[in-house]
């Protein structure tokens, strides 16, 4: 099991490496250790974020299929008061890309997107398992089958950040 997830690790970061369209790099001197994006020192200013209009739930289907014109009026909205905040990255759950590169060529903000890898349980072989067995070679099919499919789609994402 552990050379499953250590394929899927360096898979994600050789995927990491080849699609970033900023550079990224961890700087380490003798001082300590920095993160440095696009040749400048970056710290960090991150929230957990989605957009749940009142009158909704976090389990309701989400903006994300509405129409363009509303989806931009939402984060034209939210976005100005994260950033007025000094947020610089936000870390949220199916963002489409279109919408992640609009936030970051907008608002300078980054994206990150969160992947349950099997947390609160999957559809395995067409039955709902509400405990992932990380054991189960099918599971495992599965698991990597997402992540894989999460990277090609959002690989050249501009504002895109892999974790």
């Amino acid at each position: 099991m552990k050379n499953i997830f250590l394929r899927l690790f360096l898979f994600l970061l050789s995927a990491t490496a080849f699609a970033q369209v900023d550079k990224v790099v961890v700087e380490k001197n003798a001082d300590g250790m920095k993160l440095v994006v696009n040749g400048k020192d970056f710290i960090v200013n991150g929230v957990n974020w989605d957009y749940v209009p009142i009158g909704t739930t976090i389990t309701d289907a989400g903006i994300w299929g509405k129409s363009d014109d509303i989806i931009k009026a939402a984060l034209d909205g939210e976005m100005p008061l994260l950033k007025n905040m000094g947020v610089n990255a936000i870390r949220t759950y199916g963002l489409p890309p279109k919408w992640i590169t609009y936030i970051y060529e907008n608002y300078g903000i980054y994206t990150m997107l969160n992947i349950t890898f099997g947390a609160y349980g999957l559809t395995i072989n067409g039955a709902w398992t509400p405990q992932t067995n990380y054991a189960d070679p099918a599971t495992r099919e599965v698991l990597m089958a997402e992540a894989v499919e999460m990277a090609n789609t959002y690989k050249d994402t501009p504002g895109y950040c892999y974790i």
